[in-house]
């Protein structure tokens, strides 16, 4: 996870993902961005903040799973 700011952002550009912080969206230099999923909404789903690497691996594989599939 990025630190600790809530409004931190997994985005995918140029095949590439980043952990940013919502005000970088509107830079030059991740707009198009694809906006993959909040700090918020990560939490939201895993049930909390504490999880073990086991769980985080889990969700960062749902995650390139999902963006993966983007493509068709």
């Amino acid at each position: 996870m990025p630190p600790r700011s809530a409004a931190a952002i997994c985005s995918e550009v140029w095949w590439r993902s980043d952990a940013i912080g919502r005000a970088a969206l509107d830079s030059d230099a991740y707009r198009g961005a694809l906006q993959v999923i909040t700090r918020d909404e990560l939490l939201e789903q895993a049930g909390g903040e504490q999880l073990s690497d086991r769980e985080l691996a889990e969700h960062a594989a749902a995650l390139d799973m999902a963006v993966s599939e983007l493509g068709g």
